[in-house]
């Protein structure tokens, strides 16, 4: 079984696909490590960030043991992320990765931004989280706070609003739910109730297969 997970970020999709697939046995990849590994990787470099050859050759040349590095969860490096993967280059490079992953068994679940309407297109179960952008921009700077770095609310939520912009109107895999994903909108509900919704979801479309 694949599970493709979207959303915006700070929805809160990360937290809740690790959880999913630990309920049902599945492995799990935040498809987001993968560009902000890249971005990183180009910010160590003090490279452009446009700069599509060495992007491609970050891409190319990742290394999965890095993908652990508290580096890669900065909002700087978040930043960059956004706009490394606008390249379409660099995303048709880490492409294959993700397809890969997700096919082997017994199944995966994978959260990111095309998931559903790219990487697997074909995933058993598709889910779009959203959240509220202000409770985005709260939920980020508490997670800043918590790591130490200081945090102004309202430039992430500044910066949010752009990078929701840009990642919709990007010219390759816009951030846009699939035609057969299912809303779950995360604004009110905590990581408790955001799983259930989920497993919700899930068990609806399987029963729905089973009689079928």
């Amino acid at each position: 079984m694949i599970i493709a997970i979207d959303g915006p970020a700070a929805s809160g999709k990360g937290t809740l696909a690790k959880r999913l697939a630990a309920h049902y046995g599945l492995r799990h990849l935040d498809t987001g490590v993968i560009y902000r590994a890249v971005a990183h990787a180009l910010l160590q470099a003090g490279a452009d960030l446009k700069d599509e050859a060495t992007a491609v050759k970050a891409a190319r040349t990742l290394d999965p043991e890095t993908f652990g590095n508290p580096d890669l969860k900065t909002h700087e490096v978040g930043t960059a992320a956004s706009i490394v993967s606008a390249i379409p280059a660099v995303r048709a490079a880490l492409v294959e990765f993700q397809r890969e992953f997700a096919a082997k068994p017994p199944g995966a679940v994978l959260d990111g931004r095309d998931i559903g309407t790219v990487i697997c297109p074909a995933a058993e179960v598709k889910i779009f989280v959203v959240a509220d952008p202000q409770v985005r921009a709260h939920r980020r700077t508490l997670e800043a706070r918590l790591r130490g770095e200081a945090a102004d609310e309202a430039a992430i939520l500044a910066d949010i609003l752009a990078r929701d912009e840009r990642d919709q109107n990007r010219a390759v895999a816009p951030l846009k739910p699939a035609k057969d994903a299912y809303l779950l909108d995360n604004s009110n509900l905590d990581i408790e109730g955001g799983v259930r919704a989920a497993i919700d979801i899930v068990e609806a479309v399987r029963a729905g297969r089973q009689r079928a």
